[in-house]
């Protein structure tokens, strides 16, 4: 059997005989278009976009560790207890120079007025007598300390955020955001948790104190998270 050949004017080559005939050639799109992109694979996702640029997590960078938000090291436990037995040494001396002659001048005063009864006990009403005076003069020394302690730890932690043992440690109380100046108010607020409560409740004080071992980011006491303040280093 032999092949057919093409018709004529077909314009396709004829193949010489015993030859087997040449590949189609590819079509040619008409003037003006393009042929469409070859579609992907099956089975593969077409390419992404990668993953983003790294940035500043939600809420502004991250501050490094011991640092306030003020951008100043934070004090250390150390500084500030050694900062803290420098102001009770101040205030405790300061009131036992006025409070031991008080209590002496009260004792002297009362000891003559102490009577015994004929049958050698003391009359009662001089016992009395001398407990009112005795505890009036308690109070008026607990009130004249109140006072003194309202003075020191507020009045001075106001003007320039530190007192006396603040300042021998080169400590300064700051307010935990860096635009909010230091008020009378908020020196209020640490003094009164910290010294205030603290008196009242005895086991009140040692927790407050030692809380700025645990507390993150800022080592806070207690007094600090009340106030809204953190306890920064100075530099030398």
């Amino acid at each position: 059997m032999t092949q057919s050949e093409p018709p004529a004017g077909s314009g396709e080559p004829r193949p010489a005989p015993g030859f087997p005939p040449p590949p189609n050639r590819p079509t040619v799109p008409q003037a003006g278009y393009l042929p469409p992109p070859p579609s992907p694979m099956p089975g593969y996702p077409p390419p992404g976009y990668g993953y983003p640029p790294p940035g500043y997590p939600l809420g502004g960078p991250v501050l490094p560790p011991g640092i306030a938000p003020n951008g100043q090291p934070l004090a250390s436990f150390g500084d500030r207890l050694l900062a803290y037995l420098i102001d009770s040494a101040i205030i405790g001396g300061a009131l036992l120079v006025v409070a031991v002659p008080a209590m002496i001048i009260v004792l002297m005063s009362s000891m003559h007025n102490l009577r015994l009864n004929a049958d050698g006990t003391l009359d009662t009403g001089n016992v009395l007598s001398f407990y009112g005076l005795f505890f009036a003069v308690d109070g008026a020394l607990l009130l004249l300390g109140v006072a003194a302690a309202y003075v020191y730890q507020v009045e001075m932690m106001y003007r320039s955020g530190q007192t006396v043992g603040k300042r021998a440690m080169k400590l300064r109380v700051v307010c935990l955001d860096p635009g909010a100046p230091m008020t009378r108010g908020v020196a209020a607020k640490r003094w009164l948790i910290g010294w205030v409560v603290g008196i009242i409740v005895g086991l009140f004080a040692w927790i407050d104190g030692l809380w700025q071992l645990w507390d993150q980011p800022f080592k806070q006491c207690l007094h600090d998270k009340v106030a809204g303040t953190v306890v920064v280093k100075q530099a030398p």
